[in-house]
């Protein structure tokens, strides 16, 4: 379990601690990571020798700026991932209430909270806040709003002087949905590097909106936020675009295959090419069975009927996947 009590895919340390007598090594199926990461080129010894260099930084913006179709007149800023950006909105955001769409990555109202705002959750994005927050396409279920929707949302909150916040975070293999290249006022967009990239260690992300919120993110971030080799590896992988487009088609494979898998098991309710939303009366069974098998999905803490499944990286893990849910897994059906 995370600090603060959020529950975060990831920790092995606690599917140790849960199934002591699991074989090893651990399948972590709990994130929305691409199993198969980007090919690390090899890299100069200076990237870890010195300080980045502004021509860096610049390398690496601009390759964004092309991949996620940033227009001119938008800011864009590179941080050490999306988390401490979405830690440092509620800077930029107007006094009042918060309103998320959710249920969703819980780090957002968690940051907000922190910040002294009152937040809501609502399921649909009912106009009631100056300030909203939206995940598109949406972690753990999958639902993306249309770029009609989120431009009224948009203009709902400009209208405030707030802010609308679009997590983008699983979007590079689902283009379309992206508002950013018609981005409206009032709107600052986040873009995740290593969910896609299968790099989540190089902690790298960017905010997309307008230069002045923009330039007030970057100069709280302060000099040489991202390391030299994140720069480096970022400004190449972005600029891949013939391999972003080759393991989208791979991943959405998978992510049929994996269906096929669960379909037993319980109701698909959503998912992304990086994941898939199961909802079963038996989760906790399947859950711990899996656990025992060294196998580790994502589990939620208000909703008990659901699990998340990211996708195997190898033909070993789907093996040992296939062979736990073939032989006596909790099923869906009450005579399981």
């Amino acid at each position: 379990m995370a600090e603060d009590g959020i529950w975060h895919g990831g920790d092995l340390a606690t599917a140790r601690a849960l199934f002591p007598e699991a074989p090893e090594p651990w399948i972590d199926l709990s994130t929305g990571i691409n199993p198969i990461p980007y090919p690390l080129p090899a890299l100069p010894l200076s990237l870890w020798t010195r300080l980045p260099g502004a021509d860096d930084e610049a390398a690496l913006i601009a390759a964004a700026r092309t991949a996620y179709r940033v227009p001119a007149q938008a800011g864009i800023v590179a941080a050490p991932g999306t988390q401490i950006l979405i830690e440092l909105l509620p800077r930029l955001a107007p006094s009042g209430p918060v309103m998320i769409l959710g249920p969703t990555y819980a780090e957002h109202g968690h940051a907000w909270r922190k910040a002294g705002y009152a937040v809501s959750e609502a399921a649909t994005p009912a106009e009631v806040a100056a300030t909203i927050v939206v995940v598109n396409p949406n972690n753990p279920d999958g639902r993306v709003l249309s770029l009609a929707e989120i431009t009224s949302l948009a203009a709902h909150c400009a209208a405030r002087a707030g802010l609308l916040v679009i997590d983008e975070a699983f979007a590079d293999f689902t283009p379309e949905a992206s508002i950013v290249p018609g981005l409206p006022d009032g709107t600052i967009v986040l873009r995740s590097f290593g969910k896609t990239y299968g790099l989540a260690g190089l902690r790298l992300g960017f905010a997309i909106g307008a230069p002045e919120p923009m330039a007030r993110l970057k100069a709280a971030l302060g000099p040489w936020s991202v390391a030299g080799p994140a720069l480096h590896v970022g400004a190449m992988a972005l600029s891949d675009g013939g391999w972003l487009a080759e393991t989208g088609a791979q991943r959405a494979h998978d992510a049929t295959r994996l269906d096929a898998l669960l379909a037993p098991h319980g109701r698909i309710v959503g998912g992304t090419t990086l994941f898939r939303l199961l909802e079963t009366p038996q989760a906790a069974a399947l859950f711990a069975w899996l656990g025992r098998h060294g196998i580790y999905v994502r589990r939620f803490q208000n909703a008990p009927d659901r699990l998340r499944f990211g996708l195997p990286g190898d033909a070993a893990s789907w093996s040992r996947l296939h062979a736990a849910l073939a032989v006596d897994a909790p099923e869906a059906s009450p005579s399981a």
